[in-house]
């Protein structure tokens, strides 16, 4: 029987967190053939990058104990993704370098790359190791805006799941909830028509746990302690 609670972790199985990866490593090897180190817009991007692929794995993480800080840590990855687009895109413009549209051919032969199930990093590296920097910065637009659409989805996801299930504090009380209503239907199927022969009350079959009798099973009166009598289980 399931006790409500979610699983958690697992976010390397997710599509938005592999996506992210491929972005965080790209944007590192962007940064190094093409970005002053020395520079402020060279740590930005990176931090961007590795914060949008960050979040999603320590909201996955999170999602056993706090429906809550998922749904922030998630939204954290977007917003970081984000910045990140904007460094792409404010590279291309300052350089009057191009930026793909959507329907370009080349932003569609990325697209397509990302609509095949799970592909590896190595799919995408025509676009991310090529010479010229306009191709690389586009094809990482194009991935950014990708992972955007997963986490967007995501988050209603999130959103949705909370709306009708609360979090998580709300479904640890739900599982005591459902532990004690099996406890108590657990003692009802342990009650007999058996009475007490000292004060008349339902006797109970219970189970001794400690001495010479341990584990083995007897009738004792539901009104223990005010009444010790006690019956042999035969």
């Amino acid at each position: 029987m399931s006790n409500g609670l979610r699983s958690h972790g697992g976010f390397r199985h997710l599509r938005s967190f592999q996506v992210a990866e491929i972005i965080y490593d790209g944007t590192v090897t962007f940064c190094e053939r093409l970005v002053d180190k020395r520079s402020r817009t060279h740590d930005q991007m990176v931090q961007a990058a590795r914060s949008g692929r960050q979040n999603i794995a320590e909201g996955s993480r999170a999602s056993a104990t706090s429906s809550q800080t998922e749904l922030r840590l998630v939204n954290v990855a977007r917003a970081s993704l984000d910045e990140l687009l904007l460094d792409f895109e404010d590279y291309l413009r300052q350089r009057d370098l191009p930026q793909w549209g959507k329907d370009d051919p080349a932003a569609r032969q990325v697209r397509a790359v990302g609509s095949t199930n799970h592909p590896a990093a190595d799919a995408y590296a025509p676009w991310l190791a090529h010479p010229e920097p306009a191709v690389g910065a586009n094809a990482l637009i194009c991935l950014i805006h990708q992972a955007n659409y997963l986490l967007d989805r995501q988050v209603a996801a999130l959103e949705r799941q909370f709306i009708e299930e609360g979090g998580s504090s709300e479904r640890l009380h739900v599982a005591r909830l459902q532990e004690r209503e099996r406890q108590r239907q657990r003692n009802q199927t342990d009650r007999t028509d058996r009475l007490c022969p000292a004060c008349g009350r339902p006797m109970i079959l219970r189970t001794a746990r400690q001495g010479p009798y341990a584990g083995g099973q007897f009738w004792g009166c539901s009104g223990f302690p005010d009444c010790r009598a006690i019956q042999p289980a035969s």
